[in-house]
């Protein structure tokens, strides 16, 4: 099989593009949800046993919406990907214990926390790789190295 394809320098900053938006897309979908039914996001986090549940909440909703659409758009992606794959480690723990259970809900949250460790896996790459050329990281990189080149010293 030939790779010559998938190696080209020219596919990385938009596959990176990509991988950000995609993944932040889970976190605002679900994210948002959480924002606009915001009682049953807290009386959730009661059940699953979140520790301060109206605070585990605003946390949920912090990170799944803002912090999801700064990495989409590549702002201070390296950092808030690190972040990002921290909470996704505490969601995971605390939202799929499938280790407590027994059946269907066994199955189902297994699953669902091997979902969460492979999204933790995009979210170190991302964290290696940087956001890529179509971010705002950047253009602000771009747009301060051309300030330092016309300003004059002094």
């Amino acid at each position: 099989m030939n790779n010559w394809l998938l190696h080209k320098p020219h596919f990385q900053d938009p596959l990176l593009l990509a991988a950000r938006v995609l993944i932040a897309w889970l976190f605002v979908l679900f994210g948002w949800g959480k924002l606009v039914g915001f009682a049953g996001t807290v009386a959730y986090m009661q059940h699953t046993g979140a520790p301060l549940p109206a605070l585990a909440a605003v946390i949920a909703v912090i990170m799944e919406v803002p912090v999801a659409l700064a990495i989409a758009f590549g702002a201070a992606t390296r950092p808030l990907a690190l972040l990002m794959a921290l909470y996704t480690l505490g969601t995971a723990l605390i939202g799929h214990p499938y280790w407590t259970m027994t059946g269907a809900d066994h199955y189902a949250n297994e699953i669902n926390f091997y979902k969460n460790i492979a999204i933790i896996g995009g979210l170190l790459a991302l964290y290696v790789a940087g956001p890529g050329r179509f971010a705002v990281d950047a253009w602000l990189s771009r747009r301060s190295a051309a300030s330092h080149r016309t300003t004059p010293p002094a």
